[in-house]
């Protein structure tokens, strides 16, 4: 279980994140939501021990993560919300790097890489530069290299981005079939449908806070919404879309 007790981050003294606590158990997907500037990407950051917090503390299985830095990041699946990669390898090359860097032998390594790279339909570009993939294609690599040495803990912002229609509902599935394994799945991502549709529960936060921690289908039933997209306007949008989009249409049109 990845647990984390009231952890906070300032930036000039200002809190990005702050006191936040909760925990994402084993066979469950847990969505992180929030709007631009809430502090999700933060948190995954500190999660994934990447930034330092200011204080509080992250635990997984029980254990201070701190406590064994190493372990910890090997159990690890990461896919960040930007695709930062090396662009001057091919995407073949890229993973058997990453493949190299998680110890996983030359075997397993070829059959893993070839596998993920024909499911994910990038076979026949495996030998091509990453400078000319698409965002979509860049998305995939990055996914592929979280998930190849089979982690217990995956954690996912905004994984969707960039994915075509057929893609974005082939790692809709994989979520699922992720923590139907076991794996602790942590995942952020701006498409609410696709959040209710595959989230065993969420956690809201807005500037910085959490301000819903619990099953879709209690949040439902406790504020008498219909989805998570009007629970979600009501905790975390502070404006009226409505109003703010006939506001807009008619600047344009004066």
């Amino acid at each position: 279980m990845l647990e984390l007790r009231r952890v906070s981050k300032h930036f000039s003294g200002i809190a990005a994140v702050d006191d936040v606590t909760f925990s994402a158990r084993p066979g469950e997907v847990t969505g992180y939501l929030g709007p631009n500037g809430s502090g999700k990407s933060t948190t995954i950051k500190m999660i994934t021990a990447l930034l330092e917090m200011t204080s509080g503390e992250i635990l997984f299985n029980g254990k201070l993560i701190e406590d064994d830095i190493v372990s910890y990041k090997r159990r690890m699946g990461y896919v960040p919300e930007e695709p930062y990669l090396y662009t001057h390898l091919s995407g073949a090359e890229y993973l058997t790097m990453v493949a190299d860097l998680r110890g996983l032998s030359a075997r397993v390594a070829g059959e893993r890489i070839d596998g993920m790279l024909r499911l994910l339909s990038l076979y026949d570009d495996r030998h091509a530069g990453i400078s000319g993939y698409s965002k979509g294609m860049r998305q995939k690599v990055l996914i592929a290299a979280a998930l190849m040495h089979n982690p217990d803990l995956v954690l996912l912002d905004e994984p969707f981005s960039g994915l075509d229609v057929g893609s974005a509902l082939v790692l809709r599935s994989l979520i699922t079939e992720l923590a139907v394994r076991g794996k602790v799945v942590l995942f952020s991502s701006h498409e609410l449908d696709t959040v209710e549709r595959i989230s065993d529960r969420v956690v809201i936060l807005h500037r910085g806070k959490v301000v819903a921690d619990d099953s879709i289908e209690h949040l439902r039933s406790l504020m008498e919404l219909p989805n998570l997209e009007a629970i979600f306007s009501q905790l975390a949008v502070e404006q009226d879309s409505g109003s703010m989009a006939r506001q807009f249409a008619d600047l344009i049109h004066a």
